[in-house]
């Protein structure tokens, strides 16, 4: 079996951050963990310059929720993609992640709407995933309005922004729409089970760790029932087919790696199309990194490709 060695950069970044005395997420209060994630904002470099940024609120099922729409410069309408933030479902918000949020806008020549779903504990299971349907809906309802065109939605998300973007394209396949055109899947996490054999080969040291999600899980769940429930554990659904195609990216310093590699594979196997990309030598958390790693960009650039053959029609 080839070695595993972590890449240069994310070595020397690592390093820096147990400089800096960063305690794991699971050693935190949730206010100190949501103070810690603003250290995300540093990594992904400058924001660079978008046509226009409209902050709105969408109604949801239990609040209005904060949305940021990027628009790249020139007319639409254009296709457009609901990004759903990582946060363990506990603490990230838009603002953190707007750079990125521009940069995907320009790379793929989409209106990126990035919705601020409310998080936990406060707002335990099922309250971020029905927030994230809520939006999905709002969109393709208003796309005239957005200047989107309706028949090329797409959903993405990373880490927990990715279960509940996997989870939402379940939910619109079962209610027959809204019609989703691709879903975008970055390192997500798709299953309750913390014994997969990348949560115990990564289990410290890699920004991300075990004991790190079995704290996000514990605040994301209410314990209320132990059956699995795909709305939570996109995993266990009976069955993906008919689900939009498909880019999932893992990373192989992850944690969640198997989570993303079992998805793919069961939607190649319910007959989904699929693209699925694992980065070697990455960690967790890498997309928003792009202003210190080159396999970030990498990243960047692969989504970019993806989004454009699938929703343009370009490569």
């Amino acid at each position: 079996m080839a070695e595993r060695m972590l890449d240069p950069q994310v070595k020397v970044l690592l390093e820096q951050m147990a400089e800096a005395g960063q305690p794991p997420f699971e050693h935190m209060s949730v206010p100190q963990a949501r103070q810690a994630a603003w250290a995300f904002a540093d990594l992904q470099g400058p924001p660079p310059e978008v046509g226009q940024v409209e902050h709105r609120f969408v109604p949801g099922p239990t609040a209005d929720l904060p949305v940021r729409i990027y628009r790249p410069a020139g007319d639409g309408p254009r296709p457009a993609i609901v990004y759903f933030h990582g946060s363990g479902w506990v603490i990230l918000n838009i603002e953190i992640c707007d750079p990125t949020m521009r940069a995907l806008a320009n790379d793929t020549d989409c209106v990126v709407v990035a919705v601020n779903y409310q998080k936990a504990p406060e707002h335990k299971f099922p309250v971020p995933f029905n927030d994230a349907w809520a939006a999905t809906c709002w969109v393709a309802e208003h796309a005239e309005e957005l200047g989107i065109d309706p028949a090329r939605i797409a959903i993405a998300g990373d880490s927990a922004g990715g279960n509940l973007a996997a989870a939402v394209a379940i939910k619109a396949r079962q209610e027959g729409g809204p019609a989703l055109a691709f879903q975008v899947l970055i390192y997500p996490a798709t299953e309750h089970d913390v014994n997969k054999p990348s949560y115990v080969q990564n289990a410290d040291g890699y920004l991300l760790q075990r004991g790190s999600m079995r704290w996000f899980w514990g605040h994301y769940l209410d314990g209320a029932s132990d059956e699995p429930d795909w709305r939570a554990s996109p995993l266990r659904a009976e069955s993906l087919a008919d689900l939009p195609p498909a880019l999932v990216v893992t990373a192989e310093f992850d944690p969640l790696r198997d989570d993303g590699r079992h998805y793919a594979d069961r939607l190649r196997a319910d007959g989904v199309k699929v693209a699925y990309s694992n980065y070697d030598g990455m960690i967790h958390g890498f997309y928003w990194m792009q202003g210190v790693l080159d396999r970030s960009r990498d990243l960047h650039a692969e989504i970019a490709r993806e989004v454009r053959a699938a929703l343009h029609g370009t490569d």
